[in-house]
Protein backbone atom coordinates (compact mmCIF):
# COMPACT_ATOMS: atom_id res chain seq x y z
CA UNK A 1 0.00 0.00 0.00
CA UNK A 2 1.23 3.49 -0.82
CA UNK A 3 1.18 6.33 1.69
CA UNK A 4 -0.50 9.63 0.92
CA UNK A 5 2.15 12.37 0.79
CA UNK A 6 1.18 15.12 3.22
CA UNK A 7 3.06 17.86 5.01
CA UNK A 8 1.72 18.31 8.53
CA UNK A 9 1.85 21.49 10.56
CA UNK A 10 3.29 20.34 13.89
CA UNK A 11 2.97 23.67 15.69
CA UNK A 12 0.95 23.15 18.89
CA UNK A 13 0.85 19.38 18.35
CA UNK A 14 2.02 17.26 21.26
CA UNK A 15 4.52 14.60 20.18
CA UNK A 16 5.60 11.56 22.18
CA UNK A 17 8.77 9.67 21.31
CA UNK A 18 8.98 6.26 22.97
CA UNK A 19 12.57 5.03 23.07
CA UNK A 20 16.01 6.47 23.66
CA UNK A 21 18.44 4.49 21.51
CA UNK A 22 20.08 5.15 18.15
CA UNK A 23 16.89 4.86 16.09
CA UNK A 24 15.03 7.14 18.49
CA UNK A 25 17.92 9.61 18.21
CA UNK A 26 17.60 9.57 14.41
CA UNK A 27 13.83 10.21 14.56
CA UNK A 28 14.26 12.91 17.20
CA UNK A 29 16.75 14.72 15.01
CA UNK A 30 14.20 14.77 12.16
CA UNK A 31 11.32 15.84 14.39
CA UNK A 32 13.37 18.76 15.72
CA UNK A 33 13.49 20.23 12.21
CA UNK A 34 9.75 20.87 12.59
CA UNK A 35 8.79 20.98 16.29
CA UNK A 36 10.08 21.38 19.82
CA UNK A 37 6.87 20.11 21.50
CA UNK A 38 8.34 16.65 22.08
CA UNK A 39 8.26 14.44 25.17
CA UNK A 40 10.62 11.46 25.29
CA UNK A 41 9.86 8.38 27.37
CA UNK A 42 12.60 5.76 27.58
CA UNK A 43 13.99 3.29 30.08
CA UNK A 44 17.44 4.41 28.88
CA UNK A 45 18.59 7.29 26.69
CA UNK A 46 21.83 7.46 24.75
CA UNK A 47 24.10 10.49 24.80
CA UNK A 48 22.65 11.95 21.58
CA UNK A 49 19.06 11.83 22.86
CA UNK A 50 20.13 13.35 26.19
CA UNK A 51 22.09 16.12 24.45
CA UNK A 52 19.21 17.06 22.10
CA UNK A 53 16.70 16.96 24.96
CA UNK A 54 18.87 19.34 26.96
CA UNK A 55 19.68 21.67 24.02
CA UNK A 56 16.03 22.01 23.01
CA UNK A 57 14.49 21.97 26.52
CA UNK A 58 12.53 18.77 25.83
CA UNK A 59 10.99 16.61 28.54
CA UNK A 60 13.04 13.44 28.89
CA UNK A 61 11.36 10.92 31.20
CA UNK A 62 13.63 8.00 32.09
CA UNK A 63 11.04 5.37 32.88
CA UNK A 64 8.99 2.67 31.14
CA UNK A 65 6.06 3.61 28.92
CA UNK A 66 2.76 3.72 30.85
CA UNK A 67 -0.33 2.11 29.40
CA UNK A 68 -2.54 4.54 27.44
CA UNK A 69 -0.34 7.60 28.02
CA UNK A 70 -0.28 7.93 24.21
CA UNK A 71 -3.84 9.25 24.41
CA UNK A 72 -2.46 12.54 25.80
CA UNK A 73 -0.61 13.22 22.52
CA UNK A 74 -1.39 14.01 18.90
CA UNK A 75 1.52 12.14 17.33
CA UNK A 76 3.47 9.17 18.68
CA UNK A 77 6.73 7.71 17.40
CA UNK A 78 7.66 4.31 18.82
CA UNK A 79 11.37 3.57 18.39
CA UNK A 80 12.17 0.54 20.52
CA UNK A 81 13.26 -3.05 19.93
CA UNK A 82 10.10 -4.40 21.57
CA UNK A 83 7.56 -5.47 18.93
CA UNK A 84 4.93 -6.15 21.60
CA UNK A 85 5.18 -2.54 22.78
CA UNK A 86 4.81 -1.26 19.20
CA UNK A 87 1.65 -3.34 18.77
CA UNK A 88 0.27 -2.35 22.19
CA UNK A 89 0.71 1.37 21.55
CA UNK A 90 -0.81 1.12 18.07
CA UNK A 91 -3.83 -0.77 19.42
CA UNK A 92 -4.29 1.76 22.25
CA UNK A 93 -4.69 4.55 19.69
CA UNK A 94 -7.22 2.91 17.36
CA UNK A 95 -10.24 4.64 18.92
CA UNK A 96 -8.52 8.03 19.05
CA UNK A 97 -7.16 10.60 16.64
CA UNK A 98 -3.56 9.91 17.64
CA UNK A 99 -1.25 9.22 14.69
CA UNK A 100 1.39 6.55 15.25
CA UNK A 101 4.69 5.73 13.60
CA UNK A 102 6.18 2.43 14.62
CA UNK A 103 9.78 2.44 13.44
CA UNK A 104 10.62 -0.41 11.06
CA UNK A 105 7.16 -2.00 11.30
CA UNK A 106 4.59 -0.56 8.90
CA UNK A 107 1.90 -2.86 10.32
CA UNK A 108 1.66 -0.44 13.24
CA UNK A 109 1.96 2.85 11.34
CA UNK A 110 -0.49 5.56 10.41
CA UNK A 111 2.38 7.41 8.77
CA UNK A 112 6.01 6.85 7.90
CA UNK A 113 9.07 9.12 7.93
CA UNK A 114 10.21 9.98 4.42
CA UNK A 115 13.78 10.75 3.55
CA UNK A 116 13.83 14.51 3.01
CA UNK A 117 15.86 17.57 2.15
CA UNK A 118 15.12 20.77 4.08
CA UNK A 119 16.59 24.10 3.01
CA UNK A 120 14.77 26.99 4.65
CA UNK A 121 11.16 26.88 3.46
CA UNK A 122 11.88 24.17 0.90
CA UNK A 123 11.18 20.63 2.02
CA UNK A 124 11.32 17.84 -0.55
CA UNK A 125 10.43 14.35 0.64
CA UNK A 126 11.17 10.94 -0.87
CA UNK A 127 9.33 7.74 0.02
CA UNK A 128 9.12 4.18 -1.20
CA UNK A 129 6.14 3.45 1.10
CA UNK A 130 8.45 1.34 3.22
CA UNK A 131 9.66 -0.85 0.34
CA UNK A 132 13.24 0.43 0.45
CA UNK A 133 14.21 3.22 2.84
CA UNK A 134 17.78 2.77 1.56
CA UNK A 135 16.66 3.74 -1.96
CA UNK A 136 14.78 6.79 -0.65
CA UNK A 137 17.93 7.81 1.22
CA UNK A 138 20.11 7.44 -1.89
CA UNK A 139 17.78 9.43 -4.14
CA UNK A 140 17.62 12.13 -1.44
CA UNK A 141 21.43 12.31 -1.42
CA UNK A 142 21.45 12.61 -5.21
CA UNK A 143 18.89 15.43 -5.07
CA UNK A 144 20.89 17.25 -2.39
CA UNK A 145 23.85 17.16 -4.76
CA UNK A 146 21.98 18.93 -7.57
CA UNK A 147 20.10 21.43 -5.40
CA UNK A 148 21.71 24.83 -5.98
CA UNK A 149 22.77 27.21 -3.27
CA UNK A 150 20.57 30.26 -3.05
CA UNK A 151 17.29 28.35 -2.73
CA UNK A 152 16.69 29.68 0.78
CA UNK A 153 17.20 33.31 -0.30
CA UNK A 154 15.01 32.86 -3.39
CA UNK A 155 12.17 31.48 -1.27
CA UNK A 156 12.54 34.31 1.27
CA UNK A 157 12.13 36.77 -1.61
CA UNK A 158 9.10 34.88 -2.93
CA UNK A 159 7.51 34.85 0.54
CA UNK A 160 8.03 38.59 0.82
CA UNK A 161 6.47 39.16 -2.60
CA UNK A 162 3.46 37.00 -1.67
CA UNK A 163 2.80 39.35 1.22
CA UNK A 164 3.19 42.53 -0.82
CA UNK A 165 1.61 41.81 -4.22
CA UNK A 166 -2.17 41.69 -4.57
CA UNK A 167 -3.66 38.31 -5.43
CA UNK A 168 -4.74 37.64 -8.98
CA UNK A 169 -3.59 36.48 -12.41
CA UNK A 170 -0.80 39.08 -12.64
CA UNK A 171 0.76 37.89 -9.38
CA UNK A 172 0.49 34.25 -10.48
CA UNK A 173 2.23 35.01 -13.80
CA UNK A 174 4.93 36.95 -11.96
CA UNK A 175 5.59 34.02 -9.58
CA UNK A 176 5.59 31.46 -12.39
CA UNK A 177 8.11 33.49 -14.38
CA UNK A 178 10.41 34.03 -11.37
CA UNK A 179 10.32 30.32 -10.48
CA UNK A 180 10.91 29.26 -14.11
CA UNK A 181 13.87 31.66 -14.42
CA UNK A 182 15.40 30.44 -11.12
CA UNK A 183 15.16 26.81 -12.26
CA UNK A 184 16.60 27.59 -15.70
CA UNK A 185 19.54 29.51 -14.25
CA UNK A 186 20.36 27.12 -11.41
CA UNK A 187 19.71 23.56 -12.58
CA UNK A 188 22.36 22.57 -15.13
CA UNK A 189 20.48 19.56 -16.54
CA UNK A 190 17.15 21.34 -16.85
CA UNK A 191 15.63 20.40 -20.26
CA UNK A 192 14.10 23.90 -20.54
CA UNK A 193 17.49 25.65 -20.57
Amino acid sequence: MSYFPAFLQLEEKRILLVGGGNIAEEKLEKLLDFSKEIVIVATEANEGVRRMAKEHCLSLLIRPYRREEVLEYDIVVVATDTVDLHRQIFEETRRSRVLVNSVDDTRYCDFIFPSYVKRGDLTVAFSTSGASPAFAKQIRRWFEGILPSGVEEFLREMRSLRRSLPKGPERMRNFEERARRFIQENFPNNPER
